[in-house]
């Protein structure tokens, strides 16, 4: 069950980051990808790596998740990386996302990491949020 809650967080967090204005004024467009095709332009937002692991009691059925968000930026450097970031974090932290399968808890903000990428030409920006999902809430 913790995998399907994973993916319906997933496509939670997607419409958010891909229907927030702020964000895609900073991006020039939604440019927000699971797999990024061959020709995306920076900037841009990719869905990292992500773990979940059971939240489950005797009487709730649960996930906590852990995620990352990646921000890729050419021209402004960390600057631009920082106020992307910040958007996406307007957009997430402690939001009511719906899911198609149980409830967010919540969603929180972690840390952030901003790295210069090996080609010395692009950073790179690294945003961790958990999650908690609960899905004997939506079943009620």
């Amino acid at each position: 069950m913790t995998g399907t809650q994973s993916w319906s967080l997933q496509k939670a967090i997607f419409a958010a980051l891909t229907t927030d204005a702020a964000l895609l004024a900073q991006l020039g467009g939604p440019n927000i990808h699971d797999r990024v095709p061959a020709d995306a332009q920076l900037p841009y937002i990719t869905l990292g790596d992500g773990t979940w692991s059971d939240w489950s009691t005797g009487t709730e059925v649960g996930a906590v998740h852990d995620l990352r968000l990646h921000v890729w930026v050419r021209d402004g450097g960390r600057r631009v990386v920082r106020d992307i970031a910040d958007a996406v974090h307007a957009c997430l932290n402690d939001q009511a996302l719906t899911l198609e399968l149980g409830v967010l808890i919540n969603l929180r903000f972690q840390d952030a990491r901003i790295l210069t990428d090996p080609d010395g030409e692009t950073w790179h920006g690294v945003l961790s949020y958990r999650a908690v999902t609960d899905a004997a809430r939506h079943l009620q």
